[in-house]
């Protein structure tokens, strides 16, 4: 990742951002995979540290003000409605703050195209599960994981995607 990033974004502010950024997605994929957590001790500082990135790189503060915002209060949002709908828990608390992380790091336009990447895969990997007999509806998936794989993607072809998808309008 270290070399691959410094082939990409090369030296200065940007590289030390998207670094800390890849990091954090690398550990919170692993645990939420293993323990189905997002632990706050990564998700609150990486929300802090994303944001004052942004002070003197991409996306710059107010994407990454909206992007947090919007992140972690669309899956918040999502999750309350879920509780009050079916009386369970259907995702979890970490989630809503990794993407606000995602966001204070990529700004909200790429926190949309996370948000997509990883509800796509997660309903490809999920439908598979179900088909293959793995899995139920009830069958937790670490979404997390999902977010980490979509963000990661954001950060590295998410603005090429972007500017496909524009030229539709």
């Amino acid at each position: 990742m270290f070399v691959g990033a410094w082939w990409y974004y090369g030296p200065g502010a940007l590289l030390a951002s998207r670094l800390v950024f890849g990091c954090a997605l690398i550990v919170l994929f692993a645990i939420d995979l293993e323990h189905h957590l997002l632990p706050n001790a990564i998700t609150l500082p990486g929300i802090v540290v994303g944001f004052a990135f942004s002070l003197v790189t991409e996306p710059g503060w107010v994407a990454s003000l909206i992007g947090l915002l919007a992140g972690g209060g669309v899956l918040y949002l999502v999750a309350v409605a879920y509780y009050r709908v079916r009386h369970e828990e259907g995702l979890g608390m970490g989630d809503p703050k990794m993407l606000a992380m995602v966001g204070a790091f990529l700004g909200w336009k790429l926190t949309l195209l996370t948000l997509l990447i990883a509800s796509l895969t997660g309903t490809v990997v999920g439908v598979s599960l179900i088909a293959a007999g793995r899995g139920s509806m009830k069958y937790a998936l670490p979404f997390g994981c999902f977010l980490a794989v979509g963000a990661l993607l954001s950060a590295v072809i998410g603005q090429p995607i972007l500017e496909w998808y524009m030229r539709f309008f």
